[in-house]
């Protein structure tokens, strides 16, 4: 049976179940032998995937802290001929490389299941590319402890960009992920920075307060007190004049590629999984702070749910009709469903909906995020920084809040737009996530495909 074969059999019918497309059929979960996809409540729950909504079927926006965050679910893909194939085949290098890939191998295994080829297209904004953008720069600060230098000479910065996903293809990550993440050879030179050096960074910044600054991220607090992201741009700023220029505008490309160096310079400073946290925290600042997804038109909508609604019924079709389109996107963090809601809420605002469709639809938070399996619930991300993870026997996993029933907040003129910062808006940080993953008093819901699809599933195997 070729491997081959297996691998993109379980990928397809994984990725259909994930985009919905075989939802009715994925809804059944009969009698196959063959589990292409689990969801494991952590907590106890008696029978229900969702727990009892109150009579209005949603809950308000609530004042949660994370010791009363919402139990998660995490869903696995799980085929169990995967496992073997991990790590099935050899990566072909250039040789013409200089980082050292064995000083991060960990964190290169990391990534290649946080990119893991079915999951990476739903998973880039908030886990794939944060991931592998961190695994870069921490390559290059380890590997600046035998060169000296913090960035990579552009004639063998293609070939360790070319190393790198050859380690991960190697490893099940998907094959697209230079395009998928807009990697480009800016992420590892110099660029437009003048300092490129560690004795030249280190002769102009005062080095143990950035350190002080960055080497203990409060992961909580961090995106709004931002201590380490100030000291962080304070350096850009700094080596970004040694060449005697003007001082540069904070997000011009000089700034960027010399805050480039300042991270790189932090990772070589601190250990793989240190740096590795303080870059995905900082990144999730900034992932957190905006709605990735895109929206199309919302005329019908406005038609419908405009000015004094004459049928609701019909107003609240064509919302969720709309809201579909959105679910067939990419896996977001509760914090962004927030921004998402507040975006397409003044949206259809302009187009004189007055009135707050999201309450007479009961449009929650996780209706803005891909749809899991046949529950058709919402998976949102913590917003803390997160990895998928990988076992021999259940497969890839990753933590979702499915019962996180948040009500949509409706724009409004008179009320500040929602923040993470807002501290009367206090969506859970951190849910209680990582616990989930440690098979603690979980309720096992195995959800199976059915006869027919497994079937074809033999027919490909077979065929292959």
């Amino acid at each position: 049976m070729a491997p081959t074969g297996r691998l993109l059999a379980v990928a397809a019918l994984s990725v259909l179940c994930l985009q919905g497309l075989l939802r009715d059929s994925c809804a059944a979960f009969a009698q196959s032998p063959l589990p292409l996809h689990r969801i494991v409540h952590a907590g106890e729950n008696d029978g229900g995937l969702m727990p009892e909504l109150p009579p209005s079927g949603l809950m308000p926006m609530p004042e949660l802290s994370p010791s009363g965050s919402p139990k998660p679910f995490v869903p696995f893909l799980a085929p169990a001929p995967l496992a073997p194939f991990f790590n099935n085949s050899t990566p072909k290098l250039s040789g013409k490389c200089t980082l050292n890939f064995t000083a991060v191998d960990k964190l290169m295994t990391t990534t290649a299941v946080d990119c893991f080829t079915s999951f990476a297209p739903y998973l880039a904004n908030v886990i794939c590319c944060p991931q592998l953008q961190a695994t870069l720069t921490i390559l290059i600060g380890q590997s600046s402890k035998q060169t000296g230098s913090l960035a990579l000479d552009p004639t063998v910065a293609n070939y360790c960009l070319s190393d790198v996903q050859e380690l991960l293809l190697s490893q099940g990550a998907s094959d697209n992920l230079h395009s998928l993440c807009s990697v480009h050879l800016s992420n590892v030179t110099e660029g437009s920075c003048p300092v490129s050096t560690v004795d030249a960074f280190e002769s102009v910044i005062d080095s143990s307060k950035l350190l002080e600054a960055c080497q203990k991220i409060d992961p909580v607090n961090e995106c709004c007190s931002q201590t380490c992201q100030s000291a962080i741009n304070e350096a850009a700023q700094k080596i970004s004049s040694k060449d005697g220029g003007s001082t540069s505008y904070s997000g011009s490309p000089k700034i960027d590629s010399c805050r480039n160096v300042v991270l790189r310079w932090l990772s070589s400073r601190l250990d793989p999984p240190s740096a590795k946290q303080m870059l995905r925290q900082i990144s999730n600042c900034n992932v957190n702070g905006v709605c990735p997804l895109s929206f199309p038109d919302t005329s019908k909508v406005a038609k419908e749910c405009g000015g004094t609604i004459k049928n609701s019924t019909t107003c609240c079709k064509a919302m969720l009709s709309y809201v579909a389109h959105l679910q067939k996107q990419s896996f977001i963090t509760n914090l962004q469903a927030l921004n998402c809601a507040s975006f397409l809420g003044a949206k259809l605002q302009k187009m004189n909906v007055s009135t707050n469709v999201y309450s007479s639809c009961q449009i929650t938070l996780k209706d803005f995020s891909l749809q899991v399996g046949s529950q058709e619930s919402g998976c949102l991300l913590p917003s803390m920084p997160s990895d998928a993870s990988f076992d021999r026997m259940s497969g890839i996993s990753f933590t979702c809040d499915l019962n996180d029933n948040i009500a949509a907040p409706w724009p409004s003129s008179t009320q500040a737009p929602s923040s993470s910062c807002n501290k009367s808006v206090n969506i859970p940080e951190r849910p209680a996530a990582t616990s989930a993953q440690n098979g603690v008093n979980h309720t096992n819901l195995k959800l199976r495909l059915l006869a027919s699809l497994v079937s074809f599933v033999l027919v490909l195997l077979v065929q292959a």
